[in-house]
């Protein structure tokens, strides 16, 4: 192999180089004593250098290894947030891919916590300012947990019924409030409470549309149209006494036309 042939050459370079030095030591005239010396400072120095190296590389794989069981419990953590099946490790392979293929699994999984959770916090949003204006209750939901993907799904839902139901409101609180004026005007009846005070001067951003309100409006509307059909009636009952009494006291066509104009 590639890696065997690089030792072998490796061992070969060693050789050669403590081949020369001892060539070199022989013609400066170094005592054989003192060559032996400096061999065994060699020999310390190249293991010294391949003990830090094999030192590095533990630490290496030491590492690797650490992270693999940090990942393998920060993926059980994960998987049990957000809902998904028991994790199980794959089949293993080396010892650097694994750690890989780990790492880049826990950062898909935490970016899915991450979106699941912002989508929450702008559900909640919605929620809450849809909630302000229809006097409803909140979406039962807790907060702190990471949701599921079916209970977003049914947030969503929730959401979208309560935005419908405000926009049916607002509509509803549109018709009648212009109803209401119309008969205020025809009545010549002003605002006699509160209610009617925020009815008049309010408009669909500011009028809060719970159910009660509605019904409040409704009424408001019914109470006006009851107290037309009073006054229509009493118009037509006292148009036709005055009838009778321009009968009785025969009085001229020309005046009663003048009369009539009021």
């Amino acid at each position: 192999s590639r890696s065997g042939a690089l030792m072998g050459e490796s061992v070969m370079f060693l050789n050669q180089a403590m081949a020369t030095l001892r060539d070199i030591w022989r013609e400066i005239g170094i005592p054989e004593r003192l060559q032996l010396e400096r061999t065994e400072a060699v020999r310390a120095h190249v293991k010294s250098l391949l003990d830090m190296m094999i030192s590095e590389e533990e630490s290496l794989k030491e590492y690797l290894l650490n992270s693999i069981t940090a990942c393998q419990r920060e993926l059980d953590t994960l998987h049990r947030e957000l809902q998904l099946d028991p994790f199980e490790a794959e089949e293993q392979g080396t010892i650097l891919q694994t750690e890989r293929d780990l790492r880049a699994r826990v950062q898909v999984l935490l970016k899915q916590k991450a979106d699941r959770k912002q989508e929450l916090k702008t559900l909640q949003e919605q929620d809450q300012e849809l909630c302000n204006i229809l006097c409803a209750a909140r979406f039962p939901i807790d907060s702190d947990a990471v949701p599921s993907l079916k209970d977003l799904d049914l947030y969503r839902r929730h959401v979208a019924a309560l935005s419908a139901e405000k926009e049916r409101r607002r509509e509803e609180f549109v018709s009648t409030k212009q109803q209401i004026l119309l008969l205020m005007e025809e009545l010549e009846h002003s605002p006699e409470n509160s209610f009617e005070q925020d009815v008049v001067s309010s408009d669909e951003e500011d009028f809060c549309l719970s159910q009660h309100n509605i019904a409040a409006l409704q009424s408001l509307r019914q109470q006006l149209e009851a107290q037309r059909s009073l006054n229509a009636d009493l118009c037509v009952e006292l148009r036709s006494r005055i009838a009778e009494l321009w009968e009785r006291l025969q009085v001229p066509a020309e005046e009663r036309e003048l009369s009539a104009v009021h």
